[in-house]
């Protein structure tokens, strides 16, 4: 974080002193004023609800420009990462800072694929949920309850063990989100197996049994990867944030992961994937689009495009392309190319690239219009999506954790208010209320 020579100065109307500010630069994307001395010279807070123009932290993990469709992990582009490296070697780069050597790849593989197995009582723990109760909130009490089965590595100011509960986290995650799954469906829960890679062990411990060894195919297993390299990680987002809020306070690194989930479970973050899904189904067929469409153009009739446009992203989401090409591998894999939904998806696409009213606003498809779509046709159950979702991110959050744990200038989250309620007033006797 490089001080510009040039300054910020805040004047006022009023005729008070005007006060200067630095501004920080960044290696790229905007400048940024730090105003931290604002209210002490002023007795004035800022007010941005939704951080909209807020940087809350300095990071050196993910960078982000919507205008240009742009997202890197470490200074990779995303479009590289999911084609030239696995899930393993992008959580080691995030992480790390850096992509690992083959010495190093094959260390850290290991280490994981060691702690994949969960404390045999967990099983105990999944029997008081209802066989109904939805996977996002499974995973929250699970994931929390890790801290009850591994205090030596609780200390957060120490940066063993702060690795080791990395490790712990991204290596548990996947058997936690297949054990829910097959709680949910009344099957056994099938233990992880130190001879299959990540991806490979998730798909075997999601869609095995006992009765008959798992096949694996390698084009699923390529399409599950690139899944969560995509979503590994995507700057502070709103459960990131959360993330990050949690463990301000000293939280210890499961808690701060399972109040990220939590965060993560909201329709309007981790469960556009599968709103996206709802609507193609509700749409029906190709014929019905027409009509779809101008429901939507239509302000009063309360109908939205999911799958479309992006908090960030005002240009063609660059994960979107990279699931496009998994979701015609997947579907010409297991003979799906007719799919009706698939079908419906690219014509709606097509239209929407086409039609002015959406691309003046720029609503381009993005990762959540194909990722729905293609766990679908690997099986997983849309109740599932936001799982898999919580198990890719799993990584960013640990790595966005670890660097603000680091970071000397971190202090407790506190953000403050705009306050409109009444002013100070006497409490009357209660005879005396009306």
């Amino acid at each position: 974080m490089n001080t510009s020579d040039n300054k910020a100065t805040l004047s006022f109307s009023d005729g008070s002193t005007p006060i200067e500010f630095p501004i920080y630069k960044g290696t790229v994307g905007p400048d940024v004023i730090d105003i931290r001395k604002l209210y002490g010279a002023t007795g004035k807070f800022t007010y941005d609800p939704g951080f909209m123009s807020t940087a809350a932290c300095n990071s050196s993990i993910t960078y982000i420009d919507g205008d240009k469709g742009e997202l890197q992990y470490r200074g990779y582009p995303i479009e590289q990462l999911a084609v030239n490296a696995d899930f393993m070697e992008t959580c080691y780069l995030l992480l790390n800072g850096e992509l690992p050597t083959g010495v190093e790849k094959d260390q850290f593989v290991e280490t994981v694929t060691k702690h994949t197995m969960v404390h045999e009582q967990m099983q105990f723990f999944f029997r008081g949920f209802r066989r109904d109760a939805h996977p996002m909130s499974v995973l929250v009490g699970t994931v929390g309850a890790l801290a009850s089965f591994y205090h030596d590595s609780l200390d957060i100011n120490d940066a063993k063990q702060r690795e080791i509960s990395a490790i712990r986290l991204i290596a548990k995650m996947p058997t936690l989100v297949a054990m829910a799954y097959k709680y949910s469906i009344g099957q056994p829960f099938m233990y992880p197996r130190n001879d299959l890679s990540y991806s490979a062990n998730f798909m075997r411990m999601m869609f095995g049994n006992p009765c008959e060894e798992y096949k694996v195919n390698d084009v699923l297993v390529r399409a599950l990867d690139r899944i969560l390299i995509l979503h590994a990680d995507h700057e502070q987002n709103a459960s990131t944030s959360t993330v990050r809020l949690a463990g301000s306070s000293g939280a210890n690194p499961f808690a701060c992961i399972a109040a990220g989930i939590a965060c993560l479970w909201g329709p309007a973050h981790g469960g556009a994937n599968e709103a996206a899904l709802t609507m193609l189904k509700e749409i029906g067929t190709v014929d019905n689009i027409p009509a779809f469409i101008a429901q939507v153009k239509d302000k009063n009739s309360g109908v939205k495009l999911m799958g479309f446009g992006h908090r960030v992203y005002k240009n063609f989401d660059p994960r979107a392309k990279l699931m496009r090409e998994t979701c015609h591998e997947v579907l010409e894999e297991l003979g799906l190319q007719d799919d009706p939904l698939f079908k419906l998806a690219m014509e709606l696409e097509k239209i929407a690239l086409n039609d002015e009213y959406f691309v003046s606003r720029k609503l381009y498809p993005n990762v959540d219009f194909y990722s729905g779509i293609v766990q679908s046709a690997l099986g997983i159950p849309v109740s599932l999506f936001t799982g898999i979702f919580a198990m890719a991110r799993t990584i960013g959050w640990i790595a966005q954790w670890n660097e603000m744990i680091a970071d000397p200038e971190q202090k407790i989250g506190r953000p403050r208010q705009l306050f409109v309620g009444a002013t100070v007033r006497d409490v009357p006797p209660l005879a005396e209320r009306k």
